[in-house]
């Protein structure tokens, strides 16, 4: 979670496996988006002598649909390198690390920028950049933040990129969550064992994730419409073969077409709302395509289970047999005008479509802004696009509990609960400006798990 290990395929394939999507006006720089993508999930910081990276041989993308029909109009596409400087060493480094070029670093990866408009054309926007190193410790990396700051790399069309080892933004209790679904908060009431109430517990504290995080005009996404469909893709070739020469390294031929082996648009949505059966398929899938999912949509397996795990607690909820129209027009549809306040929309259209959706005209709130975005009263969070901070789990934990059908069908009364079901977290450490994540957990500072 929000799409960690969420399909049995992609959880035996962390390289390509994308954690979370973010997509959001930049605070520190108004006129431009900020879209992230993160892959690798959970990341223990003690992680040598052969420390995280992302894949040579898979092509990363964050893709923009600007027309609402749940095709790429606008792709990034990110392709890394990795070169061994010494291949007599087991080590990552031969020595401290003070500048993001110093050949003490064993293993430095490099990659290319491209651009593909909605004619198919595609500009290569840069080769060669570098990623910084991970942090591995304060002998081996003693002054991070300036390495990461020297992976920040201006490309042409007032865009920035960084691609690169970050702290872990998305914060869930996934122990408790997994365990017959208990909301420690919560959990005295769960119908399995009333157990005693205590805070939560954040499962992804002090671990790291790899992101591509890239900052553009805003005029380099939209046409016509101010509202834009967001979502990350890895791809690997479709055959991968193994070759054993004597005395040297284990080499690998890939050839073939890229296939899609990864997505993600909006927080959870394969990891709550996709069965078991249909997850790795899924994720072969573009957007256009998921009217075949809105069934798991229109009527979420979590809803029909909260009242079920707690006796009493959801009413209302076990009674509310219709389609949930209100989840449809969060996660598939956008929302239309009219529905939160008269101006507020991320309506794309009628083609249902996972796609993380913002709203490129409301500028963000620079000012304590609510980790409950929408819900929140804040009308620059998730689900108008996603911050790093917004809760989601919370956010999409009550939309699924009722808060969310009111907006759509005011007839219905939401129990009392679903306006403060939450598992109990607070959120990671963040960064203010560009690329927003906070700085990695060191292998030094955290013990291996």
């Amino acid at each position: 979670m929000s799409s960690h290990r969420e399909a049995p395929e992609i959880s035996k394939d962390p390289v390509a496996d994308s954690t979370d999507v973010y997509a959001f006006v930049s605070p520190d720089d108004p006129g431009t988006v900020t879209l992230i993508s993160n892959y690798i999930p959970l990341e223990g910081p003690a992680a040598g002598p052969n420390f995280y990276e992302f894949g040579d041989d898979v092509l990363y993308q964050i893709n923009i649909d600007n027309d609402g029909d749940g095709l790429a109009e606008v792709t990034y596409n990110f392709k890394f390198t990795t070169t061994i400087r010494n291949p007599n060493t087991f080590l990552y480094n031969t020595g401290p690390i003070t500048d993001i070029a110093d050949t003490t670093w064993n293993r430095p990866q490099t990659y290319s920028v491209a651009r593909t408009n909605a004619n198919g054309h595609t500009t290569v926007l840069a080769t060669g950049l570098t990623c910084p190193p991970c942090n591995i410790g304060p002998l081996s990396t003693p002054n991070y933040s300036h390495l990461a700051n020297q992976a920040h790399h201006s490309l042409p069309g007032g865009r920035t990129v960084f691609a690169g080892q970050r702290a872990e933004g998305f914060y869930v209790d996934l122990g408790a969550v997994f365990d017959l679904g208990d909301l420690r908060p919560f959990e005295q009431l769960h119908a399995f064992g009333h157990l005693p109430q205590r805070n939560g517990v954040n499962s992804t504290k002090q671990v790291n994730v790899h992101t591509i995080a890239l900052k553009v005009p805003i005029s380099d996404l939209t046409a016509g419409s101010p509202v834009i469909g967001v979502w990350a893709t890895a791809s690997r070739q479709q055959v991968k073969i193994y070759d054993v020469p004597s005395g040297t390294n284990v080499n690998t031929v890939n050839s073939g077409p890229f296939v899609q082996v990864s997505r993600l648009g909006n927080p959870l949505f394969n990891e709550v709302l996709v069965p078991m059966a249909k997850k790795d398929y899924w994720n072969t899938q573009q957007p256009k395509d998921d009217a075949q999912f809105a069934d798991g949509v229109d009527h979420p397996e979590l809803a029909g289970l909260l009242p079920i795990l707690y006796p009493a607690v959801f009413p209302n909820l076990a009674a509310y047999a219709k389609p949930r129209a209100d989840l449809d027009a969060i996660l598939l549809t956008g929302i239309p005008a009219g529905v939160v306040s008269p101006t507020y929309t991320t309506f794309t259209g009628s083609v249902k479509a996972d796609m993380l959706r913002l709203n490129t005209s409301i500028p963000p709130t620079t000012s304590s802004p609510n980790v409950l975005g929408v819900l929140g009263g804040d009308l620059a969070g998730f689900p108008n696009g996603r911050r790093v901070f917004d809760d989601v789990f919370t956010i999409e934990l009550r939309a699924i509990a009722g808060a969310t059908i009111p907006l759509v069908d005011p007839s219905f009364s939401p129990d009392g609960a679903a306006s403060v079901v939450t598992d109990g977290l607070t959120f990671n450490n963040y960064l203010p400006n560009f690329p927003y994540l906070g700085v990695p957990y060191s292998g030094y500072d955290v013990p291996a798990k």
